[in-house]
């Protein structure tokens, strides 16, 4: 069994990457004067982040944490979409920040990304946005702890009305063999890629799903 994932506009076009502390990094100097560890998780990650547009390519995706906010729907019109993206975005930073002033621990906010599922799953090869199904999430680096984000939301709710603040949870992700490649542009232009994959290329390595399109 082997999950299939295809990449997509939005989110770098990658099929998944793992959270972790690397002794790699920009190094900036923080208010104290002390040298911070900037860590990039797309320039560490690079493999996936970085798939190949023009050739399916299978990777092993290890377990990570990310910050999810499920929901349906058109994701070029639908509003619960635009407010899953702005509370993602909102909490993500907040946590950063804390990160950075409370463990001194500093990092490039990863890009979004999104699972993707439907009743029919061929209404992504006829590209049927109003049937999707997505759950729109970013990555958070191994060290965050719960408290940390479960301070950040409290916080965040003093400060701003965020509709889908209240949808936001924290979860664990292990996708495991994926497929990937990088999809450049809208998501009506998809369809002929999500074609491929599904018709050609799983079935010519002996391929099922085993989990949703990331």
């Amino acid at each position: 069994m082997a999950q299939a994932n295809c990449g997509r506009k939005d989110r770098g076009a990658r099929s998944g990457r793992i959270a972790v502390s690397s002794a790699r990094g920009l190094i900036k100097k923080g208010k104290s004067g002390k040298s911070m560890l900037k860590v990039d998780f797309k320039r560490e990650l690079k493999n996936l982040y970085a798939a190949p547009a023009k050739d399916f390519t299978i990777v092993d995706v290890p377990a990570m944490h990310y910050l999810m906010i499920d929901g349906s729907g058109d994701p070029n019109t639908s509003q619960s979409y635009k407010d899953a993206i702005e509370a993602l975005y909102a909490a993500s930073y907040a946590i950063k920040f804390s990160s950075k002033i409370g463990l001194g621990r500093d990092y490039t906010v990863p890009p979004l990304e999104g699972l993707w599922w439907a009743d029919d799953m061929t209404s992504f090869t006829r590209g049927e946005k109003s049937a999707w199904r997505w759950s729109m999430m970013i990555m958070r680096p191994s060290w965050i702890i719960p408290a940390m984000i479960e301070d950040a939301i409290a916080a965040l709710r003093v400060k701003k009305a965020l509709p889908a603040l209240s949808l936001l949870r924290d979860e664990r992700l292990d996708e495991g063999r994926s497929v990937q490649i990088m999809h450049i542009g809208s998501y009506e232009d998809e369809a002929p890629v999500l074609a491929r994959l599904h018709h050609e290329f799983m079935p010519k390595h002996g391929l099922t799903f085993s989990g949703k399109h990331h």
